[in-house]
């Protein structure tokens, strides 16, 4: 028996990863910058670094992460072209809170059976977020593991690198008394609290995701894989333009205790809840589970994925900007001094209309 057939024997498909890669180039393809060498096959990507001898502190940022849980929605809609937005998501928009520009991005996909299609569909995703956010796809690894993921069964997980001029790094030490909280919605979801929400909605609920749900005005299942908002390119021209100090991505954990990693302990945010009103979806998870708004803010976004500290004076043109690029955002509230026990606190006040 020769090697190749040995190892598909074993479960390990050589051909069909082969196949994958034939498929995916027109997508890599796309996501690439001038400063990214070669293509695909090589044992490392490369970037041209000279493109940072323009920098005079150039500080390099990076970021790793997945997708969590959603991949498991994923897998039973059988729809696996916008996993990929999710991923780049998590990853490019935590560089951007520091005012970092992604550069690249590399990726890997672990599967029980590569099925090339469907592994072409994962990083078609990947390759056109990528473009969205403005980072090459300069690399990526597919691994075949059979036994340990069932044949159907696949999780994904990335990392990217940035950079910031040091003089223009965004952050807590930045963010001063009467800056505003400018709050940026959501497309929904995005990649947290999936666990909350399969179990409530799934188990707790026994809701189909192929029914359609009239609150949500389309099925649960295309509900839950509305891909995550990518923020990238408007919130470094929102850094270039503006005066403002920090960023937050709202990601695990709510958006009081993200925005709590970039206040400094003197001062404390105060949140307006009567500012918007959460979407379809967030009002369903609370009324099927009658989960309680404690336990949905310490999950989920709540409708606001990122959120910008910005002076007052240039509250309209950051809003302005992020409009432009067809990201809604409002004032939702202000930075103040602490008092003794709000050091650094965020806090969530009143309520939002309809709720």
């Amino acid at each position: 028996m020769s090697v190749t057939n040995a190892y598909a024997a074993s479960g390990v498909d050589i051909e069909a990863a082969d196949k994958a890669i034939d498929l995916m180039k027109e997508w890599v393809e796309k996501a690439r910058r001038p400063e990214m060498l070669g293509g695909l096959g090589g044992f490392a990507g490369l970037f041209d670094a000279s493109a940072l001898l323009s920098y005079r502190r150039p500080l390099l940022a990076t970021s790793t992460d997945g997708v969590g849980t959603k991949v498991e929605i994923a897998r039973r809609m059988d729809v696996h072209d916008t996993i990929g937005y999710d991923l780049v998501g998590m990853v490019v928009d935590d560089l951007v809170v520091c005012g970092a520009e992604p550069l690249f991005m590399t990726d890997y996909i672990a599967t029980g059976k590569v099925v090339p299609e469907k592994i072409a569909a994962i990083v078609k995703g990947i390759a056109s977020a990528c473009v969205d956010a403005g980072a090459a796809l300069i690399g990526g690894e597919t691994a075949e593991h059979p036994g340990l993921l069932a044949p159907d069964e696949y999780d994904v997980a990335g990392a990217t690198t940035g950079v910031v001029e040091a003089d223009d790094l965004l952050g807590a030490h930045l963010v001063a008394e009467g800056d505003v909280v400018i709050a940026m919605a959501s497309s929904g979801l995005h990649s947290n609290g999936y666990s909350l929400v399969r179990h409530v909605l799934l188990q707790q609920g026994g809701l189909d995701l192929t029914a359609h749900v009239d609150e949500l005005g389309r099925t649960l299942g295309e509900e839950l894989l509305v891909p995550t908002r990518i923020y990238a390119k408007a919130c470094l021209r929102v850094a270039r333009e503006t005066g403002t100090h920090a960023m937050s991505h709202v990601t695990g954990g709510g958006l009081a205790a993200n925005l709590e990693r970039v206040m400094p302990k003197e001062l404390t945010a105060t949140v307006e809840r009567g500012t918007w009103t959460p979407g379809a979806v967030f009002s369903l998870v609370k009324g099927v589970g009658d989960v309680s708004q404690a336990d949905l803010e310490a999950t989920l976004n709540q409708g606001v994925g990122m959120v910008a500290l910005t002076p007052a004076a240039d509250a309209d043109r950051t809003i302005a900007i992020l409009a432009e690029s067809g990201i809604p955002a409002w004032v939702a509230g202000s930075v103040a001094r602490a008092g003794e026990g709000d050091e650094g606190r965020v806090r969530l006040v009143g309520q939002h209309p309809g709720w």
